[in-house]
């Protein structure tokens, strides 16, 4: 702590105790953790470069896609690395400054993936309902600035989440027992009132993920009457078969933040902190690690595209 009787209730920095109760498997736990942070890596960087390199892939539907799997890649490198390097290497310290930008990033890029989840929703929606007018009504422009407004809508609920959190008073240590800086696990660290905190928390869950899931639902239930009005059975088979990449990916993203907050909520005493930890950190590596494998496996056009790209590297290789 610092001395000054102005900054003594300022912690210099945190000390992330990674899995409470479960320090002597650290070494254990981190090597599933590292081994999806690998798969994230090589999937959504290997996704972002064949939508870029494929011309048949430059559609709304897969610019949506790229810039998920960008936030995922983000997200997890804002968490990951010193995730690891608290299980392997015992380095807890987190400076105090470096503690709130994680825990920005972390709820950035969170709300971020829920946004292009919602986006994407609609690029079905507007594909299957208005099939003749995509191109027109899904432009470039309007899928930049349907991405820019995204970003923008998280940045500005976030941010006061930084202010929430620093204003506090920390006079009962300066111990998180979690692997990264959350909002509200920094929050009860403090001495103060975190009402406010837990409050605004609660609000700011509400108008992103509750108002996505809103827009989600919407999107679907129109796609389905759309589908359901469909003459031939073929027709729909096939036009909702390009929603189930997209319905797995929401799936994967909305259960496990939806029983973290429940749990919290409702479970708290029930369930073991460690186990809370763990699930949190689940909540963030399994849509990163498992959306370029759903994509992947579900969507013809991404299979072609890789099947393309290691046919045209081989035949490279064989004239070098």
């Amino acid at each position: 702590m610092s001395g000054g009787n102005s900054s003594c209730l300022t912690p210099g920095f945190f000390i992330l105790n990674g899995v409470p109760g479960l320090e002597a498997a650290h070494i254990w736990i981190a090597l599933p953790f590292c081994l999806m942070y690998i798969i994230t890596l090589v999937g959504n960087v290997g996704l972002i470069y064949l939508i870029g390199h494929e011309q048949a892939l430059h559609r709304p539907m897969y610019y949506f896609l790229a810039l998920l799997s960008s936030t995922d890649v983000a997200l997890c490198t804002t968490t990951v690395p010193n995730m690891l390097c608290i299980f392997w290497f015992n380095l807890k310290e987190i400076d105090f400054s470096a503690c709130l930008a994680q825990m920005f990033f972390v709820h950035m890029l969170t709300g971020m993936e829920s946004g292009v989840l919602m986006l994407m929703a609609l690029d079905r929606y507007v594909a299957i309902c208005y099939p003749l007018r995509y191109a027109t009504i899904l432009t470039n422009p309007v899928i930049a600035k349907a991405g820019l407004a995204t970003f923008l809508r998280s940045v500005m609920l976030i941010t006061p989440f930084t202010f929430l959190t620093k204003r506090l008073p920390y006079c009962q240590g300066n111990l998180i027992p979690h692997t990264y800086c959350d909002h509200m696990s920094v929050a009860k660290v403090s001495c103060g009132n975190v009402k406010v905190n837990a409050i605004y928390g609660l609000l700011t869950a509400i108008l992103i993920g509750g108002f996505d899931m809103i827009c989600i639902s919407v999107s679907y239930t129109m796609i389905l009457r759309t589908v359901v009005s469909l003459s031939s059975v073929d027709a729909r088979h096939k036009a909702f078969g390009t929603c189930t990449s997209h319905i797995g990916a929401i799936v994967i993203t909305y259960v496990p933040a939806l029983f973290t907050i429940f749990t919290h909520r409702f479970g708290g005493k029930n369930i073991p902190h460690h186990v809370h930890i763990i699930i949190a950190n689940l909540y963030l590596m399994c849509p990163p690690t498992l959306n370029p494998i759903v994509y992947g496996v579900k969507t013809k056009q991404i299979r072609e595209g890789v099947i393309k790209l290691f046919c045209k590297e081989k035949e490279d290789l064989d004239m070098k």
